[in-house]
């Protein structure tokens, strides 16, 4: 059974960081590509890093130079450094492959706020 469990979320004020979790299992972690997707309220679900097997990287505009994503496959893990952050960055956040999507976890909510 796949999981994915988002951690790491929190409040911060604006220019803070965090560092987000994703602990997946259920599945063979290391032959797939993962991404950060996140949802604010009322907003449709956008997409923010991806990471290939290779290690490759991808970002959003929104957030490129910012956001550094990264993965441990020993650990089953990928992460999503967050410096800078601003109120825009208010949302729910998750974790998961992109293309074939399993079914999401319950995220880890990122609130930027002064």
């Amino acid at each position: 059974q796949v999981q994915l469990v988002e951690s790491g979320g929190g409040l911060v004020q604006p220019g803070g960081s965090l560092r987000l979790s994703c602990a997946a299992s259920g599945f063979p972690f290391s032959s797939y590509w993962m991404y950060w997707v996140r949802q604010a309220p009322g907003k449709q679900r956008e997409r923010v890093a991806t990471i290939t097997t290779g290690g490759s990287t991808n970002y959003a505009d929104s957030v490129k130079g910012r956001f550094t994503i990264s993965r441990d496959n020993a650990k089953n893990t990928v992460y999503l450094q967050m410096n800078s952050l601003q109120p825009e960055d208010t949302a729910v956040y998750y974790c998961n492959r992109p293309f074939i999507p399993f079914d999401w976890g319950q995220g880890t909510q990122v609130t930027v706020s002064s």
